[in-house]
């Protein structure tokens, strides 16, 4: 995954400039890998309670409040991000929020009140996504366009090795068997981790937190930001008006605005596999933290080859042709994991033998579910790094902050109808696999809507 400087890139990007920034998704993901998707949000749904459907529902709750949220403030953020100029200092503001509340996720035991572990989470998301919108912003001054697709995925593909470390450590050396308290290399947990209080899941806050300190400081100290623009007050002013002036002028850029909508369609799909696949794997198999873990391992170590063939193919044939190829992935699986029960795959037209062969994933349901998995740890990565580079190609440098935080409101600005769509026909069928099956809907309409967009969006 080499990254050479740049031809074209503003004066005073260094490489290791370029290397910060690229680390700043390599900080972050352990969040999503550990903490959303993989360990403590199954801990919270099938270990903090005894009603595994309720705390589903209250998992998906939790989404979509921080989703309206991250819809309602991010192109603020953003549109005064562009009139104050550097980014820096913004990341850092909400680097505080999310470490501190991440940080306490540990005090959510087995039987304590679960409200507080989803206001931590809650605010944890919101700073997490306004992180992501300022750094996001930063990459079009640090590369050329012809460059933001390959630098785009590589990030990305970092971020899912940072992602699967953390979680390797947690599943190898944290997180015991409840029966045999052994990890999965049959080791003793470090630290005296008790499963049984759920401290193997609990632990994956304070590590996440602190992991995202320490890998953002690169970023900090090597790349370049933004020259200073207008005082706060100033800037959140003008910001504003700016920020209606471009939604404004969306009417005009009709290129741009069809990419956003599909984007916001088919995003909240893809929200919603990272925020329930592992939560509804859990729910189904009754699988512990060890096979979600070793589950979340596979898929990231397929996202992360995949995200490095993606930045060949964006390159070669643009942002466009592998989102579109991504989406097809990603509604094969959904269809394959909906499909999939113990004991049959596709519906049950394909009745399976629930014999358990013993080891992880014993039974052939489970093994069908983590090949449906495997399409999915292909293309969840391009499909948003893509997805990114797209944007990035299709506006100026002066307009990145206002354009990314509206960027961000296409992710986020109905996610929170995908995860509420899923509580509400998993409350109302007790099923969570007809929850699911909403996320196709998401997926199948942003895709259609993509198709009619132009690359770049900013061309007629």
């Amino acid at each position: 995954m080499a990254v050479s400087q740049a031809d074209g890139a503003p004066a005073g990007t260094s490489r290791r400039g370029i290397w910060g920034w690229m680390l700043f998704d390599w900080a972050a993901q352990p969040f999503f890998t550990v903490v959303t998707t993989f360990i403590f949000g199954p801990y919270f749904v099938s270990r903090l309670t005894e009603d595994p459907v309720s705390a589903q529902t209250a998992w998906s709750n939790m989404a979509t409040i921080s989703s309206i949220a991250i819809a309602v403030l991010s192109p603020v953020l953003g549109a005064v991000a562009d009139k104050s100029g550097p980014r820096k200092p913004w990341i850092a503001f909400f680097a505080v929020i999310k470490i501190t509340c991440v940080s306490a996720l540990w005090f959510a035991a087995p039987g304590s009140p679960i409200i507080w572990p989803m206001i931590f989470m809650i605010f944890a998301s919101i700073a997490a996504e306004f992180s992501t919108v300022f750094n996001d912003s930063m990459m079009p001054r640090l590369v050329p366009k012809d460059e933001v697709g390959r630098v785009s995925n590589i990030a990305w593909g970092l971020g899912y090795l940072g992602g699967m470390i953390v979680l390797i450590v947690v599943v190898a050396l944290l997180a015991a068997n409840p029966e045999t308290g052994r990890t999965l290399i049959g080791l003793l947990p470090l630290f005296g981790l008790d499963p049984h209080l759920g401290e193997d899941a609990r632990i994956t806050g304070p590590i996440s937190g602190l992991w995202y300190f320490l890998f953002i400081l690169p970023m900090f100290f090597y790349t370049p930001d933004a020259k200073k623009g207008l005082p706060l007050g100033t800037a959140v002013r003008s910001g504003l008006r700016e920020l209606g002036g471009t939604l404004r002028e969306l009417r005009q850029r009709s290129g741009i605005m069809k990419f956003l909508i599909a984007r916001m369609l088919y995003q909240d799909g893809v929200n919603g596999l990272l925020i329930l696949g592992g939560t509804f794997a859990a729910g189904m198999f009754g699988w512990a933290t060890i096979e979600i873990g070793i589950y979340g391992i596979i898929l990231n170590v397929v996202a992360i080859f995949g995200c490095i063939a993606a930045g060949w193919l964006d390159r070669a044939l643009g942002s466009k042709t592998v989102v579109v190829i991504s989406l097809v992935f990603l509604l094969i699986a959904t269809l394959g994991i909906i499909s999939t029960g113990p004991g049959f795959v596709f519906f049950d037209l394909m009745p399976l033998s629930n014999a358990d062969a013993g080891g992880l994933f014993g039974t052939a349901a489970e093994k069908a579910y983590v090949l449906f998995g495997l399409l999915i740890g292909i293309a969840f990565g391009p499909v948003q790094a893509s997805s990114r580079s797209y944007l990035a190609r299709s506006v100026d440098l002066s307009e990145t902050g206002r354009y990314f935080g509206i960027y961000a409101l296409s992710g986020r600005a109905t996610s929170f109808l995908a995860t509420l769509a899923f509580s509400t026909v998993t409350y109302a069928t007790d099923s969570a696999r007809f929850g699911m099956s909403t996320l196709l809907i998401f997926l199948v309409a942003g895709l259609i809507l993509l198709l009619r967009t132009p690359y770049p969006a900013n061309r007629k």
